[in-house]
């Protein structure tokens, strides 16, 4: 049995959507956010305190793109992977991976310095500027799918396309939508049309409310 440690709508949501895309059974346990902050007692579980953790007997992970590659791929013929031998095989990996580092990353910053911090603490600037940035990265994004490809690779909708649109919601929940192309925000929206999509969001808050923690989403959390 597979656990998840998550908190709602965190990166965590990444290896949620994809453990209900491939219909994989699935502890959800719940944790406030920050947990390492509010959980001491995660630290245990994962030192450094963050989410995702995800546990498959020995197996232990805490990166949630690599977590979207470990389960396409741990079930042989999923058609959420891309085998080597496609001639996909190689954009798949880099859009796995650009979803986390070259998309998600920059939205981190805007959520530290125009939300996360304390007042005096902020930085309207920095936030503004790698706005700016996540907002310049879609245009690889857009190029593609300007191309009229509904999903990202080989056709049909895969891993990539559950990393890269974790980043859309995030960007989401900041306010950062508007500014998409409409070819970007009509991908958004068939993503969330999908069943598993629906699933992911259901599971977390009944999870929530069944484990007693906040539903509030982990982007949209702010200082006491």
């Amino acid at each position: 049995m597979i656990t998840l440690h998550h908190c709602v709508s965190a990166r965590s949501f990444r290896p949620l959507w994809m453990l209900e895309e491939l219909g994989l059974p699935y502890t959800l346990r719940m944790l406030p956010f920050p947990p390492r902050a509010l959980q001491r007692d995660f630290l245990a579980d994962n030192p450094l305190g963050t989410v995702p953790l995800l546990v498959d007997g020995e197996v232990r992970m805490t990166e949630s793109a690599a977590m979207c590659q470990y389960l396409a791929t741990r079930m042989p013929g999923s058609p959420l992977a891309l085998q080597p031998g496609e001639a996909d095989y190689g954009a798949w990996l880099n859009w796995l991976h650009q979803g986390e580092a070259t998309l998600t990353f920059p939205q981190t910053l805007v959520l530290r310095y125009a939300h996360f911090e304390p007042p005096e603490r902020r930085q309207p600037q920095v936030a503004q500027d790698y706005a700016r940035w996540f907002l310049a990265r879609l245009k690889a994004l857009d190029l593609v799918l300007q191309d009229g490809r509904e999903f990202l690779c080989a056709g049909r909708f895969t891993a990539a396309d559950v990393s890269v649109g974790y980043a859309l919601m995030l960007a989401g929940h900041l306010d950062l939508l508007s500014a998409m192309s409409p070819a970007v925000q009509a991908y958004w929206q068939r993503l969330q049309a999908r069943p598993a999509f629906v699933r992911a969001l259901a599971a977390q808050h009944q999870a929530a409310l069944d484990q007693g923690v906040p539903v509030t989403p982990a982007p949209d959390t702010r200082p006491r």
